[in-house]
């Protein structure tokens, strides 16, 4: 399992059509990729949480545009899609007493492999449990 800790950006966005056309836009146009996204809407706002392929420059980019971004470390981990992956990493991490705050994942059906993103109370001991 290639695990990593990455810079994940959560953007503050307005919860209207056209939005994250917009966002995917930008980032298009400054020649940073989107490896992993995911959208939690609220009535009136939505947060858009994402792995790039050049964080600073996608950080500086919406702080230009007046838009609320804030960065946090998260673990991305490829796993092997198969049942029980993600069950071994949810219980190596409570043997070791690091909790989940939010997690997500994809990978097609018949893809060998997927990408997990993970926020855990703890990233140096999170990583030392999927060592083990």
């Amino acid at each position: 399992m290639k695990r990593q800790i990455a810079t994940q950006l959560s953007v503050f966005l307005a919860n209207k059509p056209g939005t994250l056309a917009d966002v995917c836009e930008t980032l298009m146009k400054e020649g940073i990729n989107i490896f992993a996204m995911t959208i939690s809407d609220t009535v009136d706002h939505a947060v858009v949480r994402l792995i790039c392929s050049d964080p600073r420059k996608a950080l500086a980019v919406f702080e230009d545009r007046g838009v609320l971004v804030v960065d946090q470390q998260v673990l991305t981990l490829e796993v092997k899609n198969r049942p029980g992956s993600l069950a071994r990493i949810a219980r190596k991490l409570a043997e070791y007493d690091v909790n989940i705050e939010y997690a997500y994942c994809a990978s097609g059906p018949s893809a060998k492999t997927g990408l997990v993103v993970i926020r855990i109370s703890d990233i140096k001991k999170g990583l030392k449990a999927l060592a083990s």
